[in-house]
């Protein structure tokens, strides 16, 4: 009866509790996707226009090697060490790196989506195994992308393909093919006859769209020079492909879709263009009710400068008016004040720098070090659910030789989900 007359007093009172939806949101799981189709169907287009929109982590071997040697991890040596050699890298090394990426701090967050699994190639891992690994992974697939092509359809765009010689940039048969051009050209004034009469200003265009079509041939000419067919493109080559892939993924596929949601399986057409593919599938994801994944925002740029002595009320003032994302719209200070979280979480209270301050789910939050700040940029979620912003409790236990010291540290930190530090007297 209370609740009832509150809501009639205050019938427009905000009802939600902002930290309960932050809590839940911390604790949810993020979107992953999954796409399956032939191979040149339009998978990896399709990734990296859905990873852009969505801020899902994309997860392929090229841009996995190229991180490894980047970042020059121990994996990263050995690869460029293999590539500078000569050698190929085995499939075993590829998996294994793909699995760490899948589970990792930053998927945990940002959710993946996967384009290459399972492969064509069976020497590390048979079909059915890496099926059985996409079902068993920590983080399941939430999406699942089917694009269909006919083969006669796929055989033919992909057989006229080509690739500059220079740049490595792929040109589809309409970008260089000047019959294709010609004819579409064609085909396009007599569409613009049929739809108008004889208009005034109708010569001008025309003009217009000569001088355009003579410009677009010039770089068609242009094109040509430099351009060459891969092997992988020859049609012999593709339709090969296709049958392997007919023969042996697409059947094991088939029966993860129908075991899948229905809800949350979505069938495209590949003979659609890229960006009407992206836009139904944005349209789709619309309507399903999830949540893209928070991103974080660096609040303040290499550029500015902001004194380290500056008080807290101050600082926090300064920070909450930079990068809004909506006019008025300012960041609001967190209960970790200008405790760095990463810090905390590992049992330590040091003060955030205003170098490395960020902004997560509208709230401001000081980090201590450049290395603090890219594990909070990899995954906050760790640093923030409850019980933090706890202050550390340490426990000193001393006692006697062999009186059962160190059992009684690991007893305490095993339950308490804690670290033993041991320190022998000198």
């Amino acid at each position: 009866m209370n609740s009832e007359e509150n809501t009639e007093k205050y019938p427009f009172a905000d009802i939600f509790n902002e930290d309960e939806a932050e809590y839940n949101f911390l604790l949810s799981k993020p979107v992953c996707f999954v796409i399956f189709g032939k191979p040149g169907v339009g998978k990896t287009t399709l990734a990296r226009q859905i990873t852009q929109a969505w801020k899902c982590i994309r997860v392929e071997a090229l841009p996995i090697l190229e991180e490894q040697i980047a970042n020059e991890t121990e994996s990263g040596v050995m690869l460029q060490s293999m590539l500078l050699g000569g050698q190929s890298i085995p499939d075993e090394l590829v998996m294994k790196l793909m699995l760490e990426k899948l589970n990792s701090l930053e998927v945990s967050h940002f959710g993946y989506i996967v384009t290459e699994l399972p492969s064509l190639s069976q020497d590390a891992i048979t079909t059915l195994q890496q099926i059985e690994l996409i079902k068993n992974l920590n983080l399941k697939p939430d999406i699942i992308i089917n694009i269909k092509c006919p083969d006669y359809d796929l055989c033919q765009r992909i057989s006229g393909q080509r690739q500059h010689s220079s740049t490595g940039y792929i040109y589809r048969r309409d970008q260089w093919d000047p019959e294709v051009i010609e004819n579409r050209r064609k085909k396009r004034k007599e569409a613009q006859k049929e739809g108008k009469g004889e208009e005034e200003g109708e010569e001008e265009e025309e003009q217009e769209e000569e001088e355009a079509f003579i410009a677009e041939m010039q770089m068609v000419a242009e094109i040509l020079q430099h351009v060459v067919q891969r092997p992988e493109d020859y049609l012999e080559n593709i339709e090969n492909v296709v049958k392997l892939y007919k023969e042996l993924i697409l059947h094991s596929l088939e029966e993860v879709m129908a075991e899948h949601n229905s809800q949350y399986l979505i069938e495209l057409d590949g003979n659609k263009p890229p960006e009407e593919l992206f836009m139904t599938v944005m349209d789709r994801l619309k309507y399903l009710n999830l949540k893209r994944a928070a991103v974080l925002t660096k609040l303040q740029s290499a550029e500015e400068e902001i004194n380290d002595i500056m008080d807290n009320d101050e600082l926090f003032r300064t920070l909450a008016s930079y990068k809004l994302i909506a006019p008025r719209y300012r960041w609001q200070r967190s209960r970790w004040g200008r405790t760095c979280p990463v810090t905390l979480k590992e049992g330590n209270i040091y003060p955030g720098l205003p170098d490395f301050s960020v902004s997560f789910l509208g709230k401001m939050y000081c980090l201590s070090s450049e290395e603090a700040l890219k594990k909070f940029l990899l995954s906050p979620r760790p640093y923030l659910l409850p019980p933090m912003p706890a202050p550390p409790f340490k426990v000193f236990i001393f006692g006697p030789q062999s009186s059962g010291k160190t059992t009684l540290s690991n007893l305490l930190a095993e339950n308490y989900k804690g670290k033993v530090s041991s320190h022998s007297a000198s």
